[in-house]
């Protein structure tokens, strides 16, 4: 028996893939991102991670993104709550980006054109009723939310709370309390993971490594968000100057999902429908609330984590983030080695093309799983 037991495990290990991690130990990893909501592919890709048995998700931190921070955490809480997963917690980060502003970019539009996605600053209606002044759904006026503005949320507010700790100083501590063990994963504006560099120079050499959806170097589309302006990608070009500290930090290594992989993937009713079938919580969820058919572009950095398999192609190169404030402001730059510039710039792991099929896959099977149990021994907060 003695002699068998090695052997089974293995085999279940390599059967099992990365999910099967938890018999070895769970990987641990900080969530940071911007939590848009109910559903779509914010709140998908951090359910991939809290879904996988193989992972212990220290806590999300919630940036200013696609929506304002206040109501992204609203929303991060309550899918915690449906999902079955309330002992994640939750830290608020910065609600505006280091240097870029909402009127700066206003200003900009008549001089170098309209900006294909604005997120929080050009997303929503304005909370009006359908009775008020006699307007009807489709008469509202279209104005941008504030950052303060609550709405109702329509899968219910939420009981749960969030810390008072902020997002940049959780990080931190996360990573000092479990030393070159921690992935930080990364699929919003970049501005707390740059705030934590800011403050502690050693936090991301302590990091295991860095998972960024973010950048974007030559995607073959007729998208008009990229088919002209190529190295476009939101979550740098909402806060440049935080996407250039970051990949300017010396992290052990960084994984880059960019806008070329991400739109080899589209969200389809045949995947909702495989993840509606397994009636667990997490599928309840992505039922009701995912009814936007879009890029799944976090959850392919999420799930590339969990399985690089997934991955076909990716690219080595070095990287920055134009800062010059003109019409290519936030566009990704790169260079090989040999024609890089004297910057200390780092080596990205930049992916490229997918394996369709095998993420499809791993992606319905994590949202049609049963909740995660936490590990029994997991280290104080």
């Amino acid at each position: 028996m003695k002699r068998i037991v090695p052997a089974v495990l293995l085999a279940a290990l390599i059967l099992a893939g990365p999910m099967a991690a938890q018999a070895a130990g769970k990987r641990l990893v900080v969530i940071s991102q911007d939590g848009s909501g109910p559903g779509g592919s914010n709140m998908m890709s951090m359910m991939a991670l809290l879904q996988s048995p193989a992972v212990e998700v220290l806590g999300i931190t919630i940036v200013t993104g696609n929506a304002w921070r206040d109501d992204e955490v609203r929303h991060t809480l309550r899918m915690l709550e449906l999902i079955g997963r309330t002992d994640v917690p939750v830290a608020p980060g910065a609600v505006f980006p280091l240097v870029r502003t909402q009127e700066e970019t206003r200003l900009a539009v008549p001089m170098y054109g309209q900006v294909g996605w604005l997120g929080a600053w050009g997303q929503r209606p304005d909370v009006v009723t359908t009775q008020h002044a006699g307007l009807v759904e489709a008469d509202k006026p279209k104005v941008p939310a504030g950052p303060w503005d609550t709405p109702p949320l329509p899968e219910g507010e939420p009981a749960l709370r969030p810390l008072a700790e902020d997002a940049a100083h959780f990080l931190i501590r996360q990573v000092h309390a479990h030393p070159h063990e921690v992935t930080v994963y990364a699929a919003g504006p970049l501005t707390d993971i740059a705030l934590a560099v800011s403050l502690d120079p050693h936090f991301a050499e302590l990091a295991q490594g860095i998972v960024i959806m973010g950048g974007s170097l030559n995607p073959h589309t007729d998208d008009p968000e990229f088919e002209n302006s190529p190295r476009h990608e939101f979550n740098f070009w909402f806060d440049p100057e935080a996407a250039r500290i970051t990949l300017r930090a010396h992290w052990p290594r960084i994984d880059l999902t960019t806008v070329d992989i991400s739109i080899q993937a589209m969200f389809t009713q045949e995947m909702v429908d495989q993840i509606a079938r397994s009636g667990q919580p997490a599928a309840r969820y992505v039922a009701a609330y995912s009814q936007e058919r879009y890029y799944l572009w976090d959850e392919i950095a999420a799930c590339a984590w969990l399985d690089p398999g997934i991955i076909a192609r990716s690219r080595e190169v070095y990287m920055d983030v134009d800062v010059s404030h003109g019409p290519t402001y936030g566009d990704t730059l790169t260079w090989s080695k040999a024609l890089k510039p004297a910057a200390d710039l780092q080596l990205v792991h930049a992916q490229l093309d997918l394996d369709l099929p095998r993420f499809r896959r791993l992606f319905v099977d994590l949202m049609a799983a049963p909740p995660a149990v936490r590990a029994a021994a997991a280290p104080r907060r």
